[in-house]
């Protein structure tokens, strides 16, 4: 798996070229993965710079970090600004490291570190994961069922995994087409109800480029547009914690009541991260049916075909989105039962596209 993992990674994900230097991210349970990365950007011309944490260190920084986690050291800010690309793997030993942290810290990082967020996403980046004993346990598998799993995510149980990825990119094309030509978006599952505007964004084909795995469109709502209330069915970690059972109630297009059954103190933290944190920075339609079951891992489960995505904060400025936030937060909502209707007409109803053919099996 991972000489074709990293493959991909390399050629498809980041097109790495002759003379680029290549920021790698990745903690020490993805060193398997690394002697390959390194082989696949080498022959491609490209310089990889390894920056690799041990298992806990997020943790650490957030305990004993001090001033530093509101001010950023200038070898880091020179790093992203020299670097050409960038890669980072989610590779955590333990994704509930931080479950007894104050939500506070994390939040008060992301604040002060969000001019090197915004560094990256001003350059190429691409965002994997990969597959830890901590990942498979969160997702209730064993650590190769989990391995498995993944592969067929990213495609890689595929004769021509890059093939796929590009079938996937014309459905997703076709199913922008339609949603360009719509204004409202109406989201309707138990304990939900929720309208948003969409009229004049541009909706985004995430084809694998920046996710990987990826399989979904999105854009910015508009600011002031979701009313109503939603009732996220999937559980999620988030902040080293695990977040599940998310209400959100909204009012022009601000969140007005907020609860969740289990990390509530997480979520009115995160609300409270700056003024558009209360407000929708992403609305996104997953499309990949390779992913078949929830993980709690966000990168995959807002992927997977048949759910709807929101995102509490930042938008993407390429949408047209308008909402700054140094919060951008994915919460998922499976619609096996429910619907999503595109100017009061299905899109997606119980987990299926409606009038579009679906790209897998490929």
């Amino acid at each position: 798996m991972e000489a074709a993992f990293a493959q991909l990674l390399a050629e498809y994900c980041l097109e790495a070229q002759e003379g680029e230097t290549i920021l790698v991210e990745a903690e020490t349970p993805a060193l398997p993965l690394l002697p390959h990365l390194k082989r696949a950007f080498l022959k491609r011309g490209a310089y990889p710079l390894f920056r690799l944490g041990y298992p806990g260190e997020g943790r650490d920084f957030l305990l004993h970090g001090g001033a530093w986690l509101e001010r950023i050291p200038e070898v880091e800010r020179a790093l992203y600004e020299r670097a050409d690309k960038f890669l980072r793997i989610l590779s955590a030993e333990n994704p509930l490291e931080g479950a007894s942290l104050d939500p506070g810290l994390s939040l008060k990082y992301q604040r002060a570190w969000r001019p090197l967020a915004e560094l990256r996403l001003q350059k190429r980046w691409a965002l994997t994961l990969y597959p830890t004993v901590g990942y498979a346990v969160g997702a209730g598998m064993g650590t190769e069922e989990f391995r498995e799993y993944l592969m067929g995510a990213l495609f890689l149980d595929r004769e021509d995994p890059v093939g796929a990825w590009r079938a996937l990119s014309r459905f997703q094309e076709a199913l922008i087409g339609r949603l360009s030509q719509g204004k409202e978006l109406r989201i309707q599952a138990p304990g939900t109800d929720l309208r948003l505007s969409v009229a004049g964004r541009r909706w985004i084909n995430s084809d694998g480029r920046r996710n990987m795995p990826s399989g979904e469109v999105f854009t910015g709502p508009l600011e002031d547009s979701a009313e109503g209330e939603v009732r996220f069915n999937l559980p999620a970690f988030a902040g080293g914690r695990r977040v599940e059972g998310v209400y959100l109630r909204f009012k022009g297009g601000e969140v007005v009541e907020a609860r969740a059954e289990v990390g509530e103190e997480y979520l009115l933290a995160a609300l409270a991260t700056d003024e558009g944190a209360r407000r929708l920075g992403e609305v996104g339609i997953g499309t990949n049916f390779g992913l078949t079951r929830p993980t709690g891992l966000i990168l995959l489960d807002e992927k997977m075909g048949g759910t709807v995505h929101l995102a509490l904060g930042r938008s993407y400025p390429e949408t047209g989105g308008k909402n700054p936030s140094a919060l951008h937060w994915d919460l998922v909502l499976s619609l096996r039962e429910g619907r999503l209707l595109l100017d009061g007409k299905p899109l997606v109803e119980k987990g299926r596209f409606v009038g579009l053919s679906e790209p897998h099996p490929l």
